[in-house]
């Protein structure tokens, strides 16, 4: 089986463990480097360049796709899937996980568990979406935001007026959240593949920073999930139709909430946490996805079975 990982860092911990996973298992495994495939468009053939070379062979796709470029890899992604290569995670669910306010309102929908959220294009209303998420202090966040970057909590209600109206000035999107005082800077990563919770952590923030994340400095340990948190974890996951998902939720008197899916998840800190083999469990769903596509394919050219 030969796979590419679409990914802009060949040199990562994430990229590394999935090539290494996939040898391991004796397939072959190609870096692609999305940013550098160009589309090739025509009727009834759709193909893919990379370096002037097309790319061909391939039986399935690994994404790891940054949310700085998701339209372009997205597109590439949707073009292997127009070529017929199995993908691990789809294109559209990639699209409806990056988009914050769309995700939320699909979870809504489906009934998953939430810090209450509110969204306005129309700064005269902010005091009371500020209200209608319980009052401060609240979380402020970019739509476009990833890793923790473009999230503040404002402490005051004066405060998040302040924030909103400065985003708002700047054409920016934003989404305002009820602040959970008793996670204590705290989050639960439940990393899901194939509708099955394969490994989870506690990410607790630094000394005075409300946010959990690794790269912020936070710190990831070994923890076992409640019924209710991976019940919310792959319920998450089925609403936005992803394969492999990194699922944040935060503890809270009311039950776990989530606050996002993620759609490419980061290996290392998971896997040290753990010491479970990750990048396995994706390469191997990966590789069941291209038997399940084979088995049809066999299935279509075996002839009828004669009367009995």
């Amino acid at each position: 089986m030969k796979l590419a990982i679409l990914s802009r860092e060949p040199a990562s911990y994430s990229t590394q463990r999935l090539v290494a996973a996939a040898a391991a298992r004796g397939y072959e495994a190609v870096v692609v480097d999305h940013l550098q495939c160009n589309l090739v468009l025509e009727k009834g053939r759709p193909g893919l360049l990379y370096h002037g070379q097309p790319l061909e062979h391939f039986d399935a796709i690994v994404p790891r796709i940054g949310a700085s470029v998701t339209f372009y890899g997205t597109a590439v992604v949707r073009q292997f899937e127009m070529m017929k290569v199995r993908t691990a995670v789809e294109s559209q669910a990639i699209v409806r996980s990056r988009d914050k306010l769309r995700s939320m309102q699909i979870l809504s929908r489906a009934g998953v568990g939430m810090p209450k959220t509110a969204f306005t294009n129309f700064s005269q209303d902010v005091p009371a979406m500020i209200e209608q998420v319980g009052g401060a202090p609240v979380i402020i966040k970019l739509l476009e935001g990833t890793q923790g970057l473009g999230v503040v909590l404002a402490e005051s209600a004066k405060a998040a007026q302040s924030v909103i109206e400065a985003f708002h000035n700047l054409k920016a999107r934003i989404i305002v959240q009820e602040f959970i005082a008793e996670s204590k800077g705290a989050d639960l990563r439940a990393f899901v593949v194939d509708g099955e919770v394969v490994g989870a952590m506690k990410r607790q923030g630094k000394e005075g920073e409300f946010r959990s994340n690794l790269h912020r400095g936070g710190l990831g340990t070994l923890v076992k999930l409640s019924r209710a948190e991976k019940a919310a974890a792959l319920l998450a996951t089925r609403a936005l139709g992803l394969g492999v998902a990194g699922v944040d939720l935060l503890q809270s008197k009311r039950g776990p909430l989530v606050l996002e899916v993620n759609s490419s998840p980061g290996l290392e800190g998971i896997e040290k946490a753990t010491r479970l083999d990750i990048a396995g469990r994706i390469i191997d769903y990966t590789a069941a996805l291209v038997g399940k596509k084979r088995g049809k394919a066999k299935d279509k050219k075996a002839p009828d079975a004669p009367a009995a």
